[in-house]
């Protein structure tokens, strides 16, 4: 799909390329340079010449007055030489005659991509660790992974969602001995992933008066890794009671995955790792333990096995890395992982390139910076972790006491509650740079009239109930002589720029590219219903003009709340 903006660039280059014998730039470089003008006076977008006078050895004036001659077509509608600049005009034309009947016949298609066709990629994102309940601290891999998954999905690729859970380690052996020792299966039948935890946090507690229960628990989940049949099927019940329980927040989510491959499956492949780091002389020996040394990287070493043999997860990392690659011959292999762990996916990258695997520069690791709650940072050990399920219950219960004082009558009121509640915590924590901390504030959050989830969805029921009131999305055939407001025309700019965003976010791998062009929609949107008769307009041309141009707001909203994995609610 070509965006207005990579038009405008090779119209541009053209030009360029004419007047330079010999182009440095080339058309990506020139829709790098566009600029959109603060002010809506000086044109919808505008490319600075000033760049380019030592190539074409020219005045940024001179230039500007060479390339823009003749730039005018179906989708420029001018070309206004300002100084060194040349801002550019969209052509009403296009916008109400092209656009618009483009958006209409599309729907939650417009937008989309196909470059990414015949291409697979690899997400790895959530991966909580088994038996432990899900925290605020964990929202950031869930929804920033599954965000890149739907865009990339909107560019054609094939996707693959892997949740690499963390369901191996000695973490095991203490849960096996605490649970013979205290636990019941009837209470944890009972209680479910709660009790898991409280048993072991018990565990720990009585470690500390008894250091020999750690020897216990090393024994047992040594048992484990020999595939002793009562400690086996005590790890997959653990297993599977955590999975209930992430099933529900995924399923609060909309979120589903292709592979629940974790540690457990990697530890199978390791030896694999081993033999071959071995052969290609890559381990080195240094104080018992196994390593492979990456001083001349300017990193530390990779510890590849402990002094007693046993592996660690680096090696399990590069096996899990080496099976996705012969499983789904990715063309992109995504971890999103805290920013925490940069250095680690820096060494895990390096030493798979080192091993000789070229696809390695297809590995790419999306970090995330951290979450505090009202200031206060999180930490297990003090208690101070939000349980995700607890935030999302607050904030659903809110939710339903503001629906209840604004529209008593809805009918469906908890599924438009969870849709909203949930919503309001993706948006809020989408509107941020993924890389930035957070300070989660639920009240924030929550709010209607801000630059909210509420606000967003709120303006996405309002589209819904103008189109049901008008009885329907009008055919209609707009021209460029049908937009006679100003707001009409800002929206519909507003909207021509989405593909161009979806693209923004698939290159830079951020989804606050969408969140935050969802509120550049509703604001565009809002002025129009404000300043605007829609069902009411004096003349049925007017009325279904404005109608069909509500319904392509809903599509590109309805469209982009499905890329932030929210829920579409149609009267709130």
């Amino acid at each position: 799909m070509l965006t207005i903006k990579k038009h405008i660039s090779e119209c541009l280059y053209n030009k360029y390329a004419v007047l330079c014998a010999d182009p440095e730039l080339t058309a990506e470089d020139f829709a790098g340079f566009l600029e959109y003008p603060p002010d809506e006076k000086l044109g919808d977008l505008a490319f600075p010449c000033f760049k380019l006078s030592r190539a074409l050895r020219m005045a940024p004036p001179a230039i500007a007055a060479k390339l823009a001659d003749g730039l005018a077509d179906d989708i420029i509608g001018k070309a206004e030489v300002v100084g060194g600049y040349i801002n550019f005009y969209i052509s009403p034309e296009y916008l109400a005659g092209k656009l618009m009947p483009d958006i209409l016949e599309r729907g939650e298609s417009y937008g989309s991509f196909d470059f990414g066709k015949g291409k697979t990629v690899v997400l790895d994102y959530s991966s909580p660790n088994v038996a432990k309940p899900f925290h605020i601290g964990h929202l950031g891999t869930t929804v920033i992974g599954h965000s890149l998954k739907k865009l990339h999905q909107f560019a054609g690729y094939d996707c693959v969602g892997v949740n690499y859970l963390g369901d191996w380690g000695t973490q095991f052996g203490k849960l096996i001995v605490a649970y013979r020792k205290w636990g019941s299966r009837e209470q944890v039948e009972k209680v479910g992933i709660d009790e898991l935890v409280s048993l072991y946090v018990k565990f720990h507690a009585e470690a500390e008066k008894d250091p020999s229960l750690d020897d216990e628990a090393r024994a047992e989940f040594t048992k484990l890794e020999h595939h002793d049949e009562e400690n086996t099927n005590l790890w997959k019940w653990f297993i599977q009671l955590s999975l209930d329980e992430y099933s529900k927040t995924y399923k609060q989510l909309g979120i589903t995955f292709e592979s629940y491959n974790g540690e457990s499956f990697a530890a199978q492949r390791t030896d694999d790792v081993i033999k071959e780091l071995n052969e290609k002389d890559m381990l080195r020996v240094d104080d018992g333990a196994s390593l492979v040394d990456l001083e001349k990287y300017d990193m530390p070493p990779f510890l590849i096995l402990k002094k007693d043999g046993s592996t660690l997860y680096s090696a399990r990392d590069i096996a899990t890395a080496i099976y996705r690659k012969n499983t789904y011959d990715f063309d992109k292999s995504i971890y999103v992982t805290s920013a925490g762990q940069s250095l680690h996916f820096a060494q895990l990258f390096k030493v798979v390139e080192m091993m000789g695997y070229d696809w390695a520069k297809q590995m790419i690791h999306v970090p995330y910076g951290t979450v505090s709650i009202n200031g206060a940072k999180l930490a297990t050990r003090t208690g101070n972790v939000i349980l995700l399920r607890d935030l999302f219950a607050e904030s659903i219960e809110k939710v339903s006491k503001i629906i209840e004082e604004k529209n008593s009558a809805l009918e469906n009121r908890d599924e438009v509650a969870e849709a909203v509640g949930v919503g309001a915590i993706i948006f809020y924590y989408l509107s941020n740079s993924r890389i930035k901390d957070i300070n989660f504030i639920l009240e924030d959050a929550l709010n209607f009239d801000g630059n909210t989830g509420p606000y967003a969805q709120y303006t996405y029921a309002r589209t819904c109930s103008i189109i049901s009131k008008a009885g329907g999305v009008p055919d209609v055939k707009p021209s460029g002589a049908d937009v006679t407001d100003p707001s009409e025309a800002a929206l519909l700019k507003t909207l021509s720029i989405y593909p161009e965003k979806v693209l923004n976010a698939i290159d830079e791998l951020e989804p606050s590219v969408i969140t935050r062009y969802i509120l550049d929609v509703c604001a565009a949107f809002n002025r129009f219903y404000h300043e605007c008769q829609i069902v009411t307009a004096d003349s049925p041309k007017v009325r279904d003009f404005r109608v069909a141009l509500t319904a392509c707001t809903r599509s590109v909203i309805g469209s982009a709340f499905e890329l932030i994995c929210m829920r579409k609610t149609e009267k709130i």
